[in-house]
């Protein structure tokens, strides 16, 4: 790395420029079009609290960065002050959501590509961030490319996963939870989400929010709701989302329809996460005035 360079400066070239510049970012359609748009990037603390209050929230399983970084390096003697948690949000292209928002029951297949070919660029991407930092000499592990992720049952939450990248993106300042538990971000909702936990010292980026639903405009103002109406399985109500009914949809329900009309094997859904006035952008009262969508901030 040259020396003048700071290293979250590095970090951030290396993930956009994977997302904007590699053939990698692909839907792997007919014309080859791009999966994601360029990528907001967040760095948080090793010893950010919040780490381990998401543990007492939603279980002992939960790991912290220390957690995995030690399990997978062994090195019991690293410090949670010492590592850093890179956290990144691709957006879905604008005509990703245009497909999708014209979808009221299956997703577009532009939107099931991008969950699964989509999701496989995330992972390259993962792998690409993790050797850019080994070759430099920084030790790193993305959590959920490990074998100590998983799926579990939250006595709080019920279904939930040893780690969570957007929990990793709320701490590290990209965005905050909306009533369908989404993660809504300057980028919108419509996204998707990764992290990598390195020992590196990067500045944290600060969060611009105090409260974890201060961007969802139900919590904040009572107002809106559009996802609810969104949801055609009606899993989302004043009440939250429910993770049964949203699950059972996907499988097997979206699952044979994408294999069924798209040729490939996957699933999808997304519709909460478009047509919607936090689509592309953290929303204004305006935006539901006006059902106003996908006009960025």
């Amino acid at each position: 790395m040259n020396q003048s360079v700071e290293p979250s400066v590095w970090i951030e070239t290396v993930i956009k420029d994977f997302i904007d510049h590699s053939r990698e970012n692909t839907l792997k359609n007919k014309d080859n079009e791009r999966a994601f748009e360029t990528p907001l990037i967040g760095f948080s603390r090793g010893d950010d609290p919040l780490f381990e209050a998401y543990k007492d929230h939603v279980g002992p399983f939960y790991l912290t960065p220390w957690e995995i970084f030690t399990i997978t390096f062994r090195d019991f003697n690293v410090n949670p002050e010492e590592l850093t948690v890179i956290s990144w949000i691709p957006p879905q292209t604008k005509q990703t959501k245009a497909d999708n928002r014209k979808e009221s029951f299956y997703p577009s297949e532009r939107w099931a590509r991008a969950r699964i070919f989509g999701e496989e660029v995330n992972e390259k991407l993962r792998k690409h961030v993790l050797a850019a930092l080994e070759e430099k000499g920084y030790q790193a592990v993305a959590p959920v490319l490990t074998p100590q992720f998983s799926l579990r049952i939250s006595p709080k939450y019920g279904l939930a996963s040893t780690w969570s990248e957007r929990h990793a993106a709320y701490a590290s300042g990209l965005g905050t939870f909306g009533l369908c538990d989404g993660l809504i971000t300057p980028l919108g909702k419509a996204m998707r989400t990764a992290s990598v936990v390195a020992r590196i010292q990067v500045p944290h980026t600060p969060r611009p929010y105090s409260d974890h639903n201060e961007y969802c405009l139900f919590f904040t103002k009572g107002t809106c709701k559009k996802c609810i109406p969104r949801c055609p399985v009606g899993a989302i109500t004043e009440a939250g989302k429910d993770k049964s009914k949203c699950f059972k949809h996907l499988f097997p329900v979206t699952k044979d329809y994408v294999t069924s009309n798209f040729g490939f094997d996957g699933y999808g859904c997304g519709l909460c996460q478009t047509g919607i006035p936090c689509e592309s952008k953290i929303p204004k009262n305006k935006d539901v005035e006006t059902d106003t969508v996908d006009k960025p901030a």
